[in-house]
């Protein structure tokens, strides 16, 4: 299956400082890369710019390397990674800061090729490795094969109507499964161009965004969509919306396609499987599997099947299936099986919770927790860190008391100046118990939190 889907050389396949960056010069930076690429088969791939992190995956894929793309790059991960693949080595357009064999990007690269052949990659080609944290907290490898990420990403771009017009603009790490497929690897399959830029703050995603040509797209996540809509007070047109990697409100959605003018569409799918559904939120909350996917039902467990999907994939979240089969492919989907939280004989979701904390006015950012227990059988209080600087803690629990039931209220409440959210929105567990364990520390000993 080809590299990327580009017909001519003359083809936008990035852009770069608002400079485009044509096919031929792709194609030439990533045979020149390759060709400087040191010993080793694996490949831990920093590079901050996207379209350099492009040129260094797709390297890998035409040299035979295989990508390792794990959740995180602390220490701990790194020596992880070592473990599983002691080959293993780094490249990086800056200081990588991890300890591991280190190749630093060009900063120069040659000319454009002047007839360049677009390299085709067998089908069953391992190009990468995903992780997901066991029980132990040991990662565990998934390998993506090139056929199946094709396959994938060429889905959604049919479902999204993206196309050879459109440019791409992604406020999501490209080392992250969502970034990867959305805003790498759909580009390169549909024919459209990558922005190479990985804005974070309001204004810079608002700037970046008007800096492409039209059509263009912005994928990005609900975390970023708030800080848009709530500091920004003028917005660039967009054509499409795209979010994933947390649940976004119907509020919201609808929300952010009047205010940029474009339809919202959210994507589902996990590590595992990579993504399997989409939604347009402001239309309704059902999911609708991508082309040739269907889940299955099989006593208490759920399997996502067909497509993309090498073999039938257990899935982890509570779901609801839309007929009476046990085959679907529309469902509602209710949270994590994790997430469920059962006081007092009551049952709701973190993300239930999350959802109503978030939706009171003057609340800007906002997690429920549940505190981890050293007895198993005892159950946690709930508790809850907030960022609503105009609110008291009083009001605020008078507000959740009209939302949720009483027996789900926060004990206590902790008002924080930020949450400790990477680079894609979310909240790493270990983060938010190691945020909440030095507040209640502050508290017990009378210090102000």
């Amino acid at each position: 299956m080809p590299l990327i889907a580009h017909r001519r050389p003359d083809a936008v396949v990035a852009w770069r400082g608002g400079t485009p960056v044509r096919v031929s010069q792709f194609l030439g930076e990533v045979e020149h890369l390759a060709g400087q690429l040191p010993p080793g088969r694996h490949v831990l791939n920093l590079c901050g710019d996207r379209y350099r992190f492009t040129v260094a995956l797709a390297a890998c894929i035409v040299s035979g390397r295989i990508s390792l793309l794990p959740s995180t790059h602390t220490p701990e991960m790194v020596r992880q990674m070592q473990r599983i693949a002691p080959d293993v080595f780094c490249i990086a357009d800056r200081d990588a800061g991890v300890a591991l064999p280190a190749f630093r990007y060009p900063e120069s690269m040659p000319a454009a090729a002047a007839d360049p052949a677009i390299p085709t990659i067998e089908r069953d080609q391992v190009v990468a490795l995903v992780f997901t944290s066991g029980s132990t907290g040991v990662p565990v490898p998934h390998a993506k094969r090139w056929g199946s990420l094709v396959r994938n990403v060429r889905a959604e771009a049919q479902r999204l109507g993206i196309g050879a017009a459109h440019a791409i603009l992604g406020t999501v790490p490209p080392q992250h499964m969502f970034g990867l497929e959305s805003t790498v690897l759909m580009p390169l399959q549909s024919g459209a161009a990558l922005h190479a830029g990985h804005p974070f703050y309001a204004a810079d995603i608002c700037a970046s965004l008007a800096s492409l040509p039209r059509p263009r797209m912005l994928v990005t996540t609900p975390y970023h969509l708030r800080a848009v809509l709530a500091e920004q007070a003028t917005l660039p047109a967009a054509d499409q919306l795209l979010s994933a990697t947390a649940p976004l409100s119907q509020d919201l959605a609808i929300e952010a396609e009047s205010r940029f003018g474009a339809p919202l569409h959210e994507i589902y799918g996990c590590t595992e499987t990579g993504q399997i559904a989409s939604r347009r939120t402001a239309a309704g909350l059902e999911w609708h599997t991508l082309p040739d996917i269907h889940l299955r039902r099989d006593g208490q467990t759920l399997w996502a099947e067909g497509g993309h999907i090498d073999s039938p994939t257990g899935l982890s979240d509570v779901i609801e299936l839309s007929g009476d089969g046990p085959l679907s492919t529309t469902f509602l989907l209710h949270g994590r099986h994790a997430d469920l939280v059962n006081i007092a004989g009551k049952r709701t979701s973190l993300a239930c919770l999350n959802h109503q904390l978030n939706a009171i006015p003057g609340v800007q950012d906002g997690v429920f927790v549940l505190p981890r227990e050293d007895n198993a059988d005892r159950i946690g209080r709930l508790t809850a860190l907030v960022v609503a600087p105009g609110l008291t803690p009083a009001g605020l629990i008078q507000a959740l008391r009209e939302r949720i039931d009483p027996v789900f209220l926060p004990r206590p409440l902790l008002f924080v100046d930020a949450l400790p959210r990477n680079a894609t929105g979310k909240l790493p567990g270990q983060l938010t118990q190691d945020l909440l364990a030095t507040l209640q520390a502050e508290s017990a000993s009378g210090e102000p939190a």
